[in-house]
């Protein structure tokens, strides 16, 4: 049987490029029949870099057999993965998030999750010397995967590990790190054709705080007036994502990659309530910039409070 290899729902750059980097390992390496799939479309900067490497766009799978084999990658999230991920056969994990807990498995897998900035830095370890034998398109995929996760080493999120890795990948590569990445943000900055639902969407997380059931959504971008400028209508579409989605609330950070700060959108008094409790601010306006704010998993995620 095939294994298919997949992140999490709403690919974004380490949940496209991980699976396809380790369905490469998986079958040029171990011999073992696999495949990278998605769990749905990937945003625009992780199009931009399947294009760059000439990789193509792994099929779109939603609904998978019972007993399937699969490495599930950059998540241990039931709520980011199928409907029916426990009845499917999970032979790994690699993840670089906390452990949420809700996985049952039919035995004994392994299970990799370490405090590192990327999923791709930690596939590459794995591979130990097998790592020399990538082709440059999966390098790229790999040095992709890190510039992404890290905002080019500006988030907290960054460690020596991933930075080391990313400089090695980029001088065999020949590419300037700085040049490449400004691309990259670039194309991740192109959102006009983008629905205000499915920019929502786009990067993001449930996320429960008491009793509050909150989607947390995340735009990175080098151009955040583009989605500032429409706030009004991001604001108006977000009672009926939550409601479809099964959230009380969305929470929608715009975070300046250049200015290294995030800008939260304040639709009510709830969101304004959670604003003002977990980041120490004031809200006077429908919008807060919160300085030196970028990473969700760091920064955002641990201190919500409701």
């Amino acid at each position: 049987m095939t294994t298919l290899v997949f992140g999490h729902k709403s690919p974004d750059t380490d949940s496209t490029g991980s699976p396809i980097i380790w369905a490469w390992y998986l079958n040029e390496i171990k011999g073992e029949k696999a495949e990278a799939v998605f769990l749905g479309e990937p945003n625009t900067e992780a199009a931009f870099v399947l294009e760059k490497w000439s990789c193509p766009k792994p099929r779109i799978v939603t609904e998978f057999d019972a007993g399937q084999k699969v490495v599930v990658v950059d998540t241990n999230n039931p709520a980011e993965l199928p409907a029916n991920i426990n009845d499917l056969d999970i032979t790994a994990i690699i993840d670089h998030h906390k452990l949420v807990g809700g996985l049952e498995t039919a035995g004994p897998i392994d299970i990799t999750i370490r405090p590192l900035a990327c999923t791709a830095t930690i596939m590459v370890d794995l591979m130990g010397d097998d790592a020399d034998k990538m082709p440059d398109w999966v390098k790229g995929m790999v040095l992709s995967c890190i510039l992404s996760d890290t905002l080019e080493f500006r988030s907290p999120t960054t460690t020596d590990v991933d930075r080391a890795l990313a400089e090695k990948l980029a001088g065999e590569l020949n590419l300037d790190i700085a040049a490449y990445a400004s691309e990259m943000f670039e194309a991740k900055s192109d959102v006009a054709a983008f629905s205000d639902a499915e920019l929502i969407r786009m990067d993001s997380k449930e996320y429960t705080v008491g009793t509050t059931a909150l989607r947390v959504s995340v735009l990175e971008t080098t151009a955040p007036k583009l989605i500032l400028d429409r706030k009004d209508s991001l604001m108006a579409a977000m009672p009926a994502v939550a409601a479809e989605d099964g959230a009380n609330e969305v929470l929608l950070f715009v975070v300046d990659i250049l200015k290294e700060e995030a800008t939260l959108l304040v639709p009510n008094d709830t969101v304004k309530q959670i604003a003002e409790a977990s980041f120490g601010c004031t809200v006077t306006g429908d919008t807060v910039v919160l300085a030196g704010v970028m990473s969700r998993k760091k920064q955002i995620m641990p201190n919500l409070k409701a």
